[in-house]
């Protein structure tokens, strides 16, 4: 029996045979998300702009930096969607947005202007348009969903992430919440692989998106860092890095992988390969509410991450070294064949006889 939600989400997506992305990247953003997702393969952009991907809608990406159109060409689609002329729309938000509350006399983000005034209207008054009216809203990156780098203690902008401007009980015109897919920038195909399920979604071939408290898709950023890094093994064995050379785990050095929620090492960057940790970079916890304030300074040794480190496994972790490193040395010795004589007994004598 569907929710209440469930039922409204269905009957949004009853007959959508074409979606809309409006993509904004007018708040405080860098664009990086929207270049990391041009580098998606699972699927990739282009395959689900070209229908490539069976059962999936027709999709129409509005994003400034692919577009072949610019000025008021590419701000049509947005004032089409404001009037509730343009049909279904999944609104992707990158960057963090800016309390124009604290803007003095001028105003801290825009996206074109307003046809009657020529004034620009501001990236709020976007959010405040649009948002309502989207099938679904999703914020690509960190800043986008909890404020990110802009959002630092001390900035001036009063920056926030989306669910903190939107209200974290938002809900859009299909009755989802905001999905939130962090990353600085965000993992391409984590993000494709979020889209491309509201997509169905929207085609009525998908259940409802599943989310954690932190409205993360849970498949995604259900595990942390540690559970998928490749130098695990020796934080278990007490074995651990002390400068950025070396294979071992880097936790004394900065790594916050055992208490971040991101799949990357599992996942990959491109094509399954990279992972901060995996290629020698330290996890400094870009995917989290916290960042960046809570993980810094960035080189220094992480205490919420290495705290067990330093009591456990410094402990115990030379002991299982050495029980491992004897039963190594047994492993690493050919059996007795047959018997536990000296001599092999089997009758054939090698040409070079060995001890």
């Amino acid at each position: 029996m569907s929710t209440g939600t469930e039922a409204s989400q269905n009957e949004a997506a009853a007959s959508v045979d074409e979606v809309h992305i409006l993509w904004t990247s007018e708040g405080m953003s860098c664009d990086g998300d929207t270049v990391s997702v041009t580098a998606a393969s699972l699927p990739s952009l282009e395959d689900v702009v070209l229908g490539a991907i069976p059962g999936l809608p027709k999709v129409v990406l509005h994003n400034k930096v692919l577009a072949y159109e610019s000025g008021d060409d590419f701000m049509a689609a947005f004032h089409r969607a404001a009037r509730d002329e343009l049909g279904p729309f999944v609104l992707v938000v990158e960057g963090s947005i800016p309390n124009e509350r604290v803007n003095g006399d001028g105003y801290w983000a825009a996206m074109g202007n307003d046809p009657k005034t020529g004034e620009p209207i501001t990236f709020n008054t976007w959010l405040d348009r649009l948002a309502p009216k989207a099938f679904a809203v999703v914020a690509a990156g960190t800043c986008a969903a909890y404020g990110g780098i802009h959002a630092m203690a001390g900035n001036p902008t009063g920056s926030m992430g989306l669910a903190d401007y939107l209200g974290w009980d938002f809900r859009s015109a299909a009755g989802m919440p905001i999905v939130n897919v962090p990353g600085c920038p965000v993992q391409p195909d984590n993000f494709m692989e979020t889209l491309t399920w509201l997509l169905y979604q929207a085609a009525g071939l998908a259940p409802p998106l599943p989310l954690d408290e932190q409205l993360r898709p849970t498949w995604l950023f259900g595990k942390t860092v540690h559970e998928g890094c490749d130098r695990a093994a020796y934080y278990e064995q007490g074995d651990f890095a002390k400068d950025y050379n070396s294979p071992k785990c880097q936790v004394k050095i900065g790594c916050w992988g055992p208490v971040v929620n991101c799949n990357v090492t599992k996942r990959g960057w491109m094509d399954g390969v990279g992972g901060c940790p995996n290629v020698g970079g330290i996890c400094i916890g870009c995917t989290m509410p916290g960042f960046p304030d809570k993980f810094m300074p960035f080189m220094d040794e992480a205490p919420g991450a290495s705290i067990s480190s330093s009591i456990l496994s410094s402990s115990y972790g030379p002991l299982i070294r050495s029980l491992r490193a004897i039963t190594n040395k047994a492993a690493n010795r050919e059996p007795k064949w047959r018997h536990d004589r000296e001599l092999v007994t089997s009758g054939y004598n090698p040409r070079w006889p060995h001890r």
